[in-house]
């Protein structure tokens, strides 16, 4: 679908696969709520995604989001799930990056998370669960954290291997073995404009 993202400058991961390193080895540009409103202006009614870099460490991004849903866009958030989800807005979509060994930052997942992400699919949030997968041993070690904590009862989850590393269709068929309902999802912007860093 399409989609207008925001992308937030700094993290606090430095994972092995990391495709948007700019975010906190350049420096940002300072931009004002209002001027980034302005800018989502020229894209009516398509996705608002804030992504980063990891979003929630920026100090205003629920005044952000708050303006964003009050001006009428469908707010889309991904974090990386070190960080407490306890105050995102309730009608933003929390897309949760939980991350795998193969990223070698698999220790840093905030499982406080879990319970949040209850909470709010009780109010009737439809927030999502994501696995980037570097390999076979990735895909196991996602496999059994949603099993342990019956993720694919809570919401959506989606595995999404790194192209270049685990092969997509090998990813398709381990998904249909486990017989689990987990979506498949492809890096599409390096299949439909490979080798293109920014701006897809």
């Amino acid at each position: 679908m399409p989609c207008a993202f925001v992308r937030l400058s700094g993290c606090n991961l430095r994972c092995s696969y990391c495709d948007a390193a700019y975010t906190w080895s350049e420096p940002g540009r300072e931009r004002s709520i209002s001027e980034i409103l302005q800018w989502l202006e020229k894209y009516p009614g398509v996705l608002t995604e804030i992504t980063g870099g990891e979003p929630l460490l920026q100090t205003d991004i629920h005044l952000l989001i708050k303006r964003l849903i009050d001006n009428g866009h469908r707010v889309l958030i991904e974090t990386n799930g070190t960080l407490s989800i306890a105050d995102v807005h309730p009608q933003a979509i929390i897309i949760m990056d939980i991350k795998c060994p193969g990223s070698g930052m698999s220790d840093k997942f905030y499982r406080q998370n879990i319970k949040l992400l209850r909470q709010r699919r009780k109010i009737g949030c439809r927030d999502e669960i994501k696995f980037v997968l570097c390999s076979e041993d990735d895909f196991h070690w996602a496999v059994d954290m949603v099993q342990r904590y019956k993720m694919h009862l809570l919401t959506d989850v989606l595995f999404s291997p790194v192209t270049n590393l685990f092969p997509p269709k090998k990813a398709a068929a381990m998904i249909l073995a486990e017989k689990l309902p987990i979506r498949l999802q492809l890096q599409l912007h390096t299949l439909l404009w490979p080798g293109q860093k920014r701006g897809v």
